[in-house]
């Protein structure tokens, strides 16, 4: 689907067909034949579209003449996950293609970075000034990335105190998928931020002569090596929490068997002394009334005195 928009009196409008300044943005379901069609149309190479739809593909920057390319990774909830081990969040591809006259965007996903653009929620977006649209769009990312971090932590938060009354499984398999989020977050917040620092060194924008642009871009930067430092410590934290929590599942069930076993053993007492006296304890005989009592008293005493060796030798 290809949608062509730009900003008239402060309110972004869709229009029919492109016009100069004007954002193109593409996004799934495609026609056949429709991305060759836009690449013939607008005159750059068709694999720039092509990387931007491949989930594996790296964060990376290309020049081709006049048609430079970003490809930078941003964080969507997965929808498609079939098991309920699978990552909460996943990262995927957003393309910007800028020629000499548009801003092509193009992703497999509808993605809430550029959901806020279409949704009027960025004031100051303005299509035509390419090269605060394109640090506009980094910057938000970055914005995503930290609220899909706080809303990581705040689940996993959660999750440790339903861990507190309960060692059910389903809550270690929970933490299991903010694990591979974080995973995710880490991969692609490194490579956004290699990526930026290679353009900012490169004056890949050219932005250089221009001072709040680039102080904005270096803010970008900060706020990504933010978002990386959090991925890394909500990591670590995750690590040691399911580490500590599995210990605990382990240590309770080594206690629930230990206590199983001294039941059985504190029991093997009076089946083996009933087992074996069973048989030889005459009934109804005047002479030996007390015999049956006697045998019971004894199991008692027995099992008692096993009881207390196993407390006084600390086994209980």
């Amino acid at each position: 689907m290809i949608r062509y928009y730009a900003r008239e009196k402060r309110r972004l409008v869709e229009l029919t067909e492109p016009e100069p300044g004007c954002w193109v943005n593409l996004t799934p379901p495609f026609a056949p034949d429709e991305l060759d069609d836009i690449a013939r149309r607008f005159e750059f190479d068709p694999v720039f579209l092509t990387d931007s739809l491949d989930l594996d593909e790296r964060a990376r920057y290309e020049r081709d003449e006049d048609i430079r390319f970003i490809l930078i990774n941003t964080p969507v909830l997965n929808e498609n996950a079939e098991g309920e081990n699978e990552a909460i969040y996943i990262t995927v591809p957003i393309g910007i293609i800028l020629t000499i006259e548009h801003v092509i965007t193009v992703s497999a996903f509808e993605t809430p970075v550029l959901d806020r653009f279409l949704e009027s929620k960025m004031r100051t977006f303005n299509p035509a000034d390419e090269k605060h649209f394109v640090l506009q769009i980094l910057e938000q990312n970055v914005y995503h990335f930290l609220a899909c971090l706080k809303t990581l932590n705040m689940r996993r938060n959660r999750i440790e105190k339903e861990l507190m009354h309960s060692s059910r499984n389903a809550e270690l398999k929970q933490l299991l998928s903010i694990e591979k989020s974080l995973v995710y977050f880490v991969n692609s917040l490194n490579a956004n931020e290699l990526l930026k620092m290679k353009m900012k060194r490169t004056d890949f924008l050219h932005i250089s002569g221009n001072e709040d642009l680039t102080e904005l871009f270096e803010d970008i930067i900060i706020d990504n090596s933010q978002a990386l430092s959090m991925s890394n410590v909500y990591t670590n934290i995750l690590n040691g929490t399911m580490d500590a929590y599995s210990s605990i599942i382990s240590n309770n069930l080594n206690q629930v068997i230990h206590r199983l076993t001294i039941i059985t053993v504190v029991l093997m007492v009076p089946t083996l002394i009933s087992s074996f006296f069973g048989m030889n304890i005459p009934n109804g005989i005047p002479e030996k009334p007390f015999a049956f009592y006697a045998t019971v008293l004894g199991t008692g005493l027995v099992t008692g005195l096993l009881y207390w060796f196993m407390q006084r030798r600390r086994i209980i």
